[in-house]
């Protein structure tokens, strides 16, 4: 991970989509340019990782967001954001049918 010190403890956010119905190839390539933007405008992401299930099992989701942290505080930023409220409301959320999330403490010892 880029810039963090041996030991140290950061937070992971995992979010799991499912889509309202079959979305098109420019909905799709929209959806992954604006999330692609986000690293760039957040300085608080330290790695951000997403992308389509690959239909290995029956019933997963459709769409998975990565994203680690140096802090809760950092976290809270990027939640915040005005560029990631507007992803979530121009992109993400007309197209969602479910969601779940969690965000779980990783690294240290």
């Amino acid at each position: 991970m880029v810039g963090l010190r041996e030991n140290q403890r950061m937070v992971r956010h995992v979010v799991l989509l499912r889509w309202m119905s079959a979305i098109s190839d420019a909905e799709r390539t929209r959806i992954e340019h604006d999330l692609a933007a986000l690293p760039g405008e957040i300085s608080q992401i330290l790695r951000y990782d997403f992308g389509p299930d690959l239909i290995l099992e029956p019933g997963n989701y459709d769409f998975a967001i990565v994203a680690d942290f140096g802090s809760e505080d950092d976290y809270a930023v990027y939640r915040d954001h005005p560029s990631h409220q507007r992803v979530l409301r121009e992109t993400l959320r007309p197209r969602i049918e479910s969601r779940v999330a969690i965000q779980f403490e990783i690294g240290g010892d």
